[in-house]
């Protein structure tokens, strides 16, 4: 099912677009005002109690609104549904997580029509002009449009969070926005990430075949370390927990990688996919991978292991320490073979057969020149990318 909740303030033409959008693709139309004045018209039980709550001028709970949204979702759906006015705050995107989850489905993403204050008044004036609306004027147009912004924009970071927030330009003509709307809704419904872990024992050049991947797909370059670091330069809280360990070549407790890939990927959604180099270094980080990508309804496609051995990778990696790109840990030959038994012991063997009997391990030897490695690997990625 495609299910969209329509956002945008007054003035934006959410009613405008909510015919094309019902009728192009088939959606059950879910307006919490709507829904509510037809329940009562129609006298059911729950029309009743919302006329009780009404005429006792209270505000209808969000128990009884989900109540009568199950209903005619129930009744009433069929390939999709168009929220239009609910959610109005997070805690009601959470009681429409469960919901549709208890109908086995989801939210598809949010669409949210962008237009600027100026030019929302002049609508709403303008409106106010030719419809005779008593609630159109300029005092009335600005508290709507502060109390809009005030509620929704928790809401509007909450679907960022989940990947699902999508920003429609809501200035030009009818025909413009609904072909927006329309390219949007479609990109979104094709798009379909690939997403490829790079491992190896540091030193094998598997930061440098990762990158050069990501740009040869349009993939976005995900590298744990480099994002720690930058968070280190900065001083961020995050980072100054991770300074030690980076500092060291430890391992980082799994809970800050896992923070700034969510970051990282929430502000990087309109790629092709990810490519994961430094993480998982664990079985257990395996799993966490898993579920992070789980959320965008996506999942590991191909681990690719750059393989070296110790030997090259003691001479590459004392080689960059004494250069402009060398790391605190290349510099000292202890923590470079302290990070070479580390990968030995605890990530190797792990990581490996954790996509080995998913089918999804590719082994590629390490000891050629960066080029032809990455003929190597491009070939058999690419491959893979064309039966995606």
């Amino acid at each position: 099912m495609l299910n969209i909740a329509l956002f945008g303030p007054p003035g934006a033409g959410k009613g405008t677009q909510s015919k094309y959008l019902i009728e192009k693709y088939n959606l059950t139309y879910i307006s919490t005002g709507d829904i509510l004045r037809k329940e009562i018209a129609e006298g059911s039980d729950l029309g009743q109690k919302a006329k009780d709550v009404i005429a006792a001028g209270q505000l209808v709970s969000d128990d009884l609104i989900v109540q009568i949204i199950e209903k005619r979702i129930r009744s009433e759906a069929k390939d999709g549904i168009l929220f239009d006015g609910f959610p109005r705050t997070v805690v009601q995107a959470y009681i429409l997580d469960g919901l549709l989850s208890k109908l086995s489905t989801s939210l598809t993403f949010m669409l949210s029509l962008e237009v600027p204050g100026d030019e929302l008044k002049a609508r709403l004036l303008e409106r106010g002009k030719t419809s005779g609306r008593s609630d159109d004027t300029i005092q009335v147009i600005e508290k709507r449009l502060t109390e809009y912004e005030d509620k929704t924009m928790p809401l509007i970071d909450f679907y960022k969070g989940r990947g699902k927030y999508i920003s429609i330009d809501g200035v030009g003509s009818i025909d413009d926005i609904t072909e927006r709307l329309n390219n949007a809704i479609d990109k979104t419904l094709k798009r379909k990430y690939f997403n490829v872990v790079v491992t190896g024992i540091p030193g094998s050049g598997r930061g440098t075949q990762a990158k050069k991947l990501a740009k040869e797909h349009n993939l976005a370059y995900i590298s744990t370390g480099k994002i720690m670091r930058e968070e280190i330069a900065i001083g961020s809280e995050i980072g100054k927990k991770c300074q030690p360990y980076v500092e060291n070549g430890d391992m980082v407790p799994d809970e800050y990688p896992i923070r700034l890939m969510e970051r990282f990927i929430r502000e990087n959604p309109h790629v092709d996919g990810y490519v994961f180099k430094g993480f998982p270094r664990t079985t257990v980080q395996a799993y966490i991978l898993d579920g992070l990508l789980k959320k965008m309804d996506s999942h590991v496609d191909v681990a690719v292991e750059i393989r070296t051995n110790t030997l090259s990778a003691i001479k590459r990696l004392s080689k960059r320490g004494q250069s402009d790109k060398g790391r605190t840990y290349d510099k000292n030959t202890d923590l470079i073979i302290h990070r070479l038994a580390m990968w030995e012991d605890t990530i190797k063997d792990h990581v490996s057969n954790f996509y080995k009997v998913q089918d999804k391990y590719i082994s590629i030897d390490g000891e050629g020149d960066t080029e032809s490695i990455f003929q190597e690997v491009d070939s058999l990625v690419s491959k893979l990318i064309k039966e995606h």
